[in-house]
């Protein structure tokens, strides 16, 4: 049976990482949907076994009926939808969208905003974080062995990730120059195999999942601090009064220099104050939550979960979840009680340290200097980890020494890639567009009418008909001289008429087949006018779809200064539906695979979306209904497929896109499954202004659960602040 420290920090650690902790799939989960195809006609295509058809009525649901318009050259193309299932709500699809071809986005204001998230955020930041990787370094190699044993610990940790452009461990690639630091010059020069020892922080910091992007920035500043002594220690000895002493200044200009210098620090900290000072408050709760902690009951329940066969795991999974949560709350404490009564033992300001810390964020924000000394005792690489560390973090790495790390615990981790869950095309340029607001206001769309025969074309078959016309009066009148020749007694003047009659005959013969024929010319003439201003009337010259789209408003925030920045949101973006389209078929060559609702014969393309984003709830796969010749919503229902910016369900023969203005409305609505628990989005992290946040809003508070250090770790004796 495990020992319980080793097992809290395997939890810890797995918590961490994600790589340990199993995806919870139960028997009595609903159906989701997993994956979507588009079918354009026949109703059936062998590459689509597998799949569920939707249906209405029973019968296959064509979502492009009646809408080509009669005189199409192409003629009507079916559109059919089909979709996989799936019991993992981490592997369901919770948005279905559309977007037309001239629809808001644009492709140009995506790549320039990526650019600009670049320029202005990413490599500030790491220009900024730096010296935290450089304490990594020097700690990594230190003779100091607590430093030692600390980053060895962070390195072993970082070491469960890889790289897949380097291919390299993440540990170990961080102990050697990254390319930003070597500089592009320097790093161009060297060979393909050499680049590989050196990582592209703009792309890691850029695209890793945010579990990744956390885990690297919460874990280097952890081994950060290459001084004998802790923060807490240099905390503990230092005043306000002794910073202002140093500037050699006058004391007006000494405080505006210890502002400049501070403040901005000072603040971060201030950010996290209250959630500190409640930990803290929390002391008796947490002497409970450990005295009632049932450390057999939590290691007997972890054994048999990992010794069940997989068939027999799930009967335990309920129990295992429970301990697993049992054993966060009980680290939480167990970390809670050492923080606590290690500030206890600091003297400071008459006081000591735990009285510091207790006191509220109000009266803190009364006079922030009070703050500048700790932020003084900080070590650059520290100050530069601020965002990814919390107080109680920051203590517990200044109370741990060597003992305080289980590195046998790390290695019970599995590896995984830094890119794990992440689709990195959303990066490359030119392959997704930008939706917004104003972007979908200034869209012009105008009604389309229907292709009419011209009137030249009338005016071509009256002048035929009438030739035809002239051309049976003359034979008419040929057998007429022929009746009244017939009844002229007189020989003479009989064929006298039948020589004229014969002779309008050969005339009216003559007349009758070229105006016959000059009819037909001119009919044809007319038919084939007709057809080739029908042709270019259908005829619409398709532009590319983007492979992704994503909206403004998911991956854009203003930070505290009123900045706009980008937030990282992988959750945010929508992947374009793929359909069974082949290379020799119309339309391949602009748009390849990605499916068109309309048909390829539409007056633009409409393209579904999909995404999966894990703080949104999955659709219900037996959800699915089509509404043909209704826009009324059915009861139970308030979404569908919709389109960008909008939630109501989208008409997909809409006439601002189909030909046919007569043509049957065909909403498809759908339902969410609003009591699967929703979770922040860890596989896409939100980058704002140096600060990383988790998708869908709620965040991550790292907290006590992902430090990374054993609670059993040991303490540092007691230093009283010098007289």
């Amino acid at each position: 049976m495990k020992h319980l420290s080793r097992v809290i920090t395997a939890v810890i650690l797995a918590i961490l990482t994600a790589t340990l902790l199993p995806a919870q799939v139960f028997a009595d989960t609903p159906d989701y949907i997993s994956d979507v195809k588009i079918c354009l006609g026949p109703e059936y295509d062998p590459q689509f076994n597998g799949y569920n058809m939707l249906k209405v009525d029973n019968n296959p649901a064509d979502l492009n009926a009646n809408a080509a318009g009669k005189d199409n050259p192409a003629g009507e193309k079916s559109v059919y939808l089909y979709y996989k299932t799936t019991k993992s709500r981490s592997e369901a699809i919770t948005d279905l969208a559309v977007m037309n071809m001239r629809g808001g986005y644009s492709i140009d204001d995506y790549d320039m905003l990526m650019e600009t998230n670049i320029k202005e955020q990413i490599l500030p930041f790491i220009a900024d974080f730096s010296a935290a990787i450089f304490e990594y370094r020097e700690n990594y190699n230190s003779d100091n062995e607590a430093n030692k044993q600390r980053a060895v610990f962070v390195h072993d940790v970082l070491n469960k990730l890889t790289d897949d452009d380097t291919g390299k461990k993440l540990g170990d690639l961080l102990l050697n120059e990254t390319r930003e630091e070597l500089g592009e010059e320097a790093y161009n020069k060297l060979s393909d195999e050499e680049k590989k020892n050196h990582a592209n922080l703009t792309v890691i910091i850029s695209q890793a999942n945010g579990r990744a992007t956390l885990i690297m920035e919460n874990m280097i500043a952890k081994a950060c601090d290459t001084s004998d002594d802790s923060w807490v220690d240099r905390f503990s000895r230092t005043t306000y009064e002794d910073l202002l002493n140093s500037t050699g200044k006058a004391p007006a200009d000494a405080v505006k220099a210890l502002a400049k210098k501070y403040d901005d620090n000072a603040n971060k900290l201030l950010n996290g104050w209250s959630a500190f000072n409640k930990q803290l408050e929390s002391y008796e709760e947490y002497l409970s939550i450990v005295d009632s902690f049932d450390e057999n009951k939590v290691n007997g329940v972890i054994t048999a979960y990992e010794e069940a066969d997989d068939d027999n795991k799930a009967e335990f999974e309920e129990d295992y979840k429970a301990a697993c949560e049992a054993i966060a709350k009980f680290t939480e404490a167990k970390q809670g009680i050492i923080v606590y009564k290690y500030l206890e033992e600091y003297d400071y300001d008459d006081a000591t340290l735990l009285d510091f810390f207790m006191q509220s964020k109000s009266e803190i924000e009364d006079d922030i200097t009070v703050l500048y000394p700790l932020v003084a005792s900080l070590s650059a690489g520290q100050q530069a980890g601020l965002d990814f560390l919390s107080l109680r973090e920051m203590v517990m790495v200044a109370r741990s020494n060597e003992n305080g790390y289980d590195d046998e615990a790390v290695k019970t981790l599995k590896d995984a890639s830094i890119y794990e869950g992440i689709d990195r095309a959303v990066y490359e340029k030119g392959g997704v567009g930008l939706t917004s607001d104003a972007r979908r206001n200034n869209v012009s769309a105008q009604n389309i009418s229907e292709f009419e025969t011209s009137t030249l074309t009338y005016i071509f078959i009256a002048v035929s008909f009438g030739f035809l016309i002239s051309s049976v009066a003359m034979i008419f009148k040929t057998l007429s001289a022929y009746s009244y020749a017939s009844k002229i007694i007189d020989t003479e003047a009989s064929m006298a008429v039948v020589q004229s009659a014969y002779n309008t005959s050969k005339l009216c013969l003559g007349l009758t087949i070229s105006l016959a024929v000059i009819a037909v010319v001119v009919f044809a003439v007319g038919i084939y006018l007709d057809q080739k201003a029908a042709e270019e009337f259908y005829k619409t010259k398709f532009t590319p779809i983007p492979h992704y789209m994503v909206d403004a408003k998911a991956i854009t925030v203003f930070n505290e200064a009123g900045e706009k920045v980008v937030i990282k949101n992988q959750g945010a973006y929508y992947k374009a539906v793929e359909c069974n389209r082949k290379e020799k078929d119309a339309k391949y060559k602009e748009i390849g695979t990605l499916a068109d609702l309309n048909g390829d014969v539409g007056s633009q393309w409409l393209a579904l979306y999909a995404a999966k984003n894990d703080a949104e709830s999955p659709i219900l796969a037996d959800s699915l209904k089509v509404v043909v010749g209704s826009t009324e919503v059915p009861a139970g229902y308030e979404t569908g497929i919709h389109m960008f910016g909008e939630r109501a369900a989208f008409n997909l023969n809409n006439k601002l896109y189909c030909w046919n203005q007569k043509a049957k409305s065909i909403m498809v609505y759908f339902k969410a499954d609003t009591s699967a628990a929703s979770t922040a989005g860890t596989a896409g992290s939100t980058f704002t202004g140096g600060q990383l946040v988790l998708a869908g809003g709620a965040g991550l508070a790292l907290g006590a659960l992902i430090s990374g250090i054993a609670t059993s770790a040991a303490g540092k004796k007691k230093r009283a602040a010098a007289v």
